[in-house]
């Protein structure tokens, strides 16, 4: 089965970083202490990356090579979008 959940965590979680790092950029005035507790605690807490890293090797591992690399191309990109797309929408709002 494709891990649709794990790469919903993932791009969402990227959305958010990008939303809440372009916020603290131009509207925050949080400590650093703050920031990184928000982005690299909370929101990677919040993402799976060890996950994803299980999910693409099984995937590997029972053959589905081409499920294995779409899930792996289309999870680094859509997460990229997701942050861009953060940051993007922070910056029409402020």
């Amino acid at each position: 089965a494709f891990p649709y959940a794990t790469i919903f965590i993932n791009v969402s979680g990227s959305l958010i970083m990008g939303l809440v790092a372009s916020w603290l950029a131009l509207k925050g005035d949080a400590s650093q202490h703050w920031r990184l507790f928000l982005t690299t605690g909370v929101l990677g807490g919040y993402t799976t990356f060890s996950a994803f890293s299980l999910d693409a090797a099984l995937l590997y591992e029972r053959g589905q090579l081409g499920l294995a690399a779409v899930y792996v191309i289309g999870s680094v990109v859509l997460s990229i979008a997701g942050l861009f797309a953060g940051l993007w929408l922070v910056r029409q709002v402020a």
